[in-house]
């Protein structure tokens, strides 16, 4: 096809991060994080019908792509809790957008722009 600049419409970086941040889940949890969740019990009442087992693979994943950082508290009873790297909160501008465009696009009950 002329004039197609098929080099342009795939970035593998791009693909990445649309698939990590895309995942069932992971960009309501990013999104608690970023209005201050901390703990596992705040971020799961948080969203509803997310499993416990489904917030244990979420995190697990963004703490191994370098997003969340898990610190464990040693007090008694040891506490863990949940914080955002800076390349997760290098993050917050894209789900802040993101939110904009579903309350403008996908607000229910209202009549869609066009």
């Amino acid at each position: 096809m002329a004039g197609y600049d098929y080099d342009a419409a795939f970035c593998p970086h791009y693909h990445h991060a649309a698939e990590l941040v895309g995942r069932r889940w992971t960009g309501a949890i990013i999104r608690a994080l970023l209005h201050g969740a901390t703990h596992f019990s705040q971020i799961r009442d948080t969203i509803p019908d997310l499993t416990d087992k489904m917030l244990t693979t979420r995190l697990r994943e963004l703490e191994t792509e370098g997003i969340v950082a898990r610190t464990v508290v040693p007090e008694s009873p040891v506490r863990v809790e949940y914080h955002l790297t800076d390349k997760g909160r290098g993050l917050e501008q894209a789900v802040r957008a993101l939110n904009d465009w579903a309350d403008h696009w996908l607000v229910a009950g209202q009549d869609q722009p066009h």
